[in-house]
């Protein structure tokens, strides 16, 4: 295997680089600077003949000896589909269009090289080799391309250097989306739309009637795509009034730019881009978002992370709100906030730009509406402790569920009236059946998704009651950072125009840092009254209703490091204290086994408890921890995550998933809570990864050192490269 270092291979200026993105090495412009292929050669012979041979009756050949071609990089002239469909046929023996190692096929292919002719044949060995080839086959295959010059580096590439290429090269293009006329009759489509007659449907707020006009132009234009076009006519978003809408779910219009079209020389609107998180999650998340942007701006995509905090600031100026996703039945539901954060770390990036400022300004302001509107209003500010609770609106039964997820719940209300699950569903959403505690259960489970903790026994049957660290953690970070940028960029006086004025402030105010550092304050008081546990070292969430302290361990207590809200006594104690109870082969674990509780057939276990593991809080962790000078501890985390997701990645035909089971070493992708595991279904390459897992992945190589990559490319576990270290030291390397 290849170093990840080891890419310094002299070529000439016209040559293609092995390394070329996809749509450059099996595009037009890599088809124009590959060699000619000469027309009498005889490249690969099909199924049952040379192959077939090499296995059964000849004893395998040195590598080095079957081309004569020195030290230049080999390549193979390789025919696309009888290649593909041979290679198929005999490792991938469970039938899955992928090879793994769990496929138990001979392991071997021989293909042709480009310097014989074709004649010469070299080995491909192992499930990573060959599950490379069947890649590259699949993506040349979906270029229309037949016969291809493929370089061996793209085959034995160091499997760091590999998942980091795609990464930055393929999967953020392709879960890249955009709302306008160019794709709106496949986005409009929502596979969690249940109603009789599913269509392409949008709602536009009324504060952007450039975009009502532009949509509306769209759906005469093309009647075929059956596009509805529907105002968002209330200026007050409630229960009813989004239970109301369910009928006709929609998505939510977000940003749009105008540009000049080069085709008619006119001017017209088009949609801002946005990073989707991948799998059946196709639409506009909230957190999701922030974690990518971490991503996207180390992989130099400063005009997505850019264009997605203008999308936020879209959707908090017209509909009050960051959206769970920009869908019309999360119109009364958030997610946790982190639009300051990402606002400064795109100003970074672009501050010496002339509208670097402007942005700024608008990020920050819209930032102040949400914390005004959303989080410090009723129904989700608690006014005896201060802190704040995820309380979203609604009313009745979720719509974006399947329609057998809530069954067993509602059965024995069906059955007390005397109904069909459905008769029930209907009565009890149109408010002509009440029942209390039915309501008190919605009222959690949609509080569950709107934390993005959707599900865990840490909220279940509680979340809407609870003051959580999480939540305070992020809003203590939006205090701090409003009061620093107000006081460094905009002279200690910001003004805040109506659009951005939520109900209770007076239009056209100013905002100082002082109002802001008096709120982290306050926060920070009330955060170690109510959530810090001395005796435990970490924090907890509170139960307003009950006025007392949880005892769930849940990993979300390092997000008081990462806002700064923690002490650095705090800090230590979390480190000493904490930090091993979450601790696992591949990371940290969501929560920690003991809190979780005993699960079965008739307690299953939840996505976001023990052993789960998920990208933010490995991000989030890693970052606060830095903060606070653990750089081991940081180092550590992050080979452990970086080391469990290149393994899978190796071993599982390039696999990147939602979430992991750091607990595993063998298959922590094969997770099987709740909703199953995006990312995991795809056939013959992984295309998309899954968006905070891709994120993660490039964050944490910036964290570890020079030899730790090394390691992992090696794919060398923690444990192995941490003795190997320590003997080093002690014999004085």
């Amino acid at each position: 295997m290849k170093s990840p270092y080891a890419r310094n291979i002299r070529r000439s200026s016209g040559e293609l680089d092995p390394y070329s993105a996809a749509h450059i090495y099996y595009g037009q412009d890599g088809l124009a600077r590959r060699p000619k292929i000469r027309a009498n050669s005889s490249i690969f012979e099909p199924a049952g003949t040379r192959n077939a041979l090499a296995d059964e009756t000849r004893p395998p050949t040195r590598r080095a000896s079957l081309d004569n071609s020195g030290q230049e990089p080999r390549r193979f002239l390789v025919p696309v589909d009888s290649t593909l469909k041979e290679l198929l046929r005999r490792e991938d023996t469970d039938g899955n269009m992928q090879i793994t190692i769990e496929d138990d096929g001979p392991k071997v292919l021989r293909l042709g090289t480009f310097a014989s002719n074709g004649f010469n044949q070299f080995d491909i060995r192992g499930t990573y080799m060959l599950s490379n080839l069947l890649q590259e086959l699949t993506i040349a295959q979906g270029f229309g391309r037949k016969q291809i010059v493929l370089d061996e580096s793209r085959l034995n590439e160091n499997p760091v250097s590999r998942l980091s290429r795609l990464i930055k090269t393929s999967f953020w293009d392709n879960l890249t989306r955009r709302i306008d006329g160019s794709v709106i009759e496949k986005v409009g489509l929502d596979p969690k739309d249940w109603t009789p007659d599913p269509r392409p449907r949008i709602y536009v707020p009324q504060g952007a009637p450039e975009q009502y006009e532009y949509y509306t132009r769209l759906a005469k234009e093309r009647p075929e795509i059956r596009l509805d076009v529907q105002w968002l006519l209330s200026e007050e978003i409630t229960g009813q009034f989004v239970r109301d809408l369910n009928d006709k779910p929609g998505l939510l219009a977000v940003a749009m730019e105008e540009y000049t079209d080069p085709k008619t020389g006119e001017k017209d609107l088009r949609g801002l881009p946005f990073v989707v998180p991948g799998g059946r999650f196709n639409e506009f998340y909230g957190w999701d978002s922030y974690m990518e942007s971490i991503g996207l701006l180390i992989n130099d995509r400063v005009d997505l992370a850019k264009s997605m905090v203008l999308n936020f600031c879209f959707c908090i100026q017209h509909y009050g709100k960051i959206f769970n996703a920009n869908r019309s039945y999360y119109l009364g539901r958030s997610q946790p906030p982190f639009l300051t954060d990402m606002a400064l770390r795109v100003y970074e990036k672009i501050k010496t730009e002339p509208d670097a400022l402007d942005f700024l300004k608008m990020a920050i302001r819209a930032a102040i509406k949400e914390y005004h509107g959303i989080w410090m209003a009723e129904p989700r500010l608690d006014p005896i402790t201060g802190l704040s609770r995820y309380r979203p609106v609604g009313v009745g039964v979720p719509p974006e569920t399947e329609s057998s997820h809530f069954t067993h719940i509602l059965k024995p209300y069906a059955e007390k009236h005397g109904m069909s699950n459905e008769e029930f569903v209907i009565a009890y959403n149109s408010c002509s059946i009440e029942e209390p505690e039915l309501d008190e259960y919605f009222l959690h489970d949609r509080a569950v998704r709107e934390s993005g903790h959707d599900t865990s026994y840490r909220l279940e049957k509680v979340a809407a009651n609870l003051a959580t660290i999480d939540l305070n953690s992020l809003l203590y970070k939006y205090e701090v950072d409003i009061a620093r940028t107000i006081h460094v960029f905009f002279g200690d006086k910001l003004y805040m125009p109506p659009q951005f004025c939520a109900a209770g402030m007076t239009p056209e105010q100013f905002e100082t840092s002082a109002v802001w550092d008096r709120r982290s304050k306050k926060r920070r008081a009330a955060i170690d009254k109510y959530l810090w546990n001395e005796k435990k070292g970490m924090y907890f969430d509170y139960d307003t209703v009950k006025q007392e302290q949880m005892h769930y361990e849940s990993a979300t207590t390092f997000w008081a490091m990462w806002s700064g809200a923690a002490t650095p006594r705090q800090a230590a104690s979390m480190v000493i204290q904490a930090l091993p109870k979450f601790e696992a082969f591949g990371g940290l674990v969501s929560g920690t086994e003991e809190s979780r509780g005993i699960t079965g057939l008739s307690r299953p276990n939840r996505q976001w408890d023990y052993p789960y593991g998920w990208a933010p809080q490995q991000i989030l962790a890693w970052t606060g921890l830095l903060r606070y000078g653990y750089t081991e501890e940081a180092e550590r985390l992050a080979y452990k995550w970086l080391y469990m997701v290149t393994k899978a990645f190796f071993d599982f035909n390039g696999v990147v998933v939602e979430k992991y089971d750091v607990t595993r070493p063998i298959d922590p992708h094969k997770v099987d809570a709740e909703y199953g595991n995006q990312g995991s279904d795809f056939k013959g390459v992984a295309r998309e990864g899954f968006g905070w897992v891709n994120a993660s992945y490039v964050y944490g190589l910036t964290i570890v050192n020079v030899h730790m990559k090394r390691a992992l490319g090696a794919l060398t576990p923690w444990e192995t490269f941490n003795r190997m270290t320590d003997q080093a030291a002690i014999v004085g390397y």
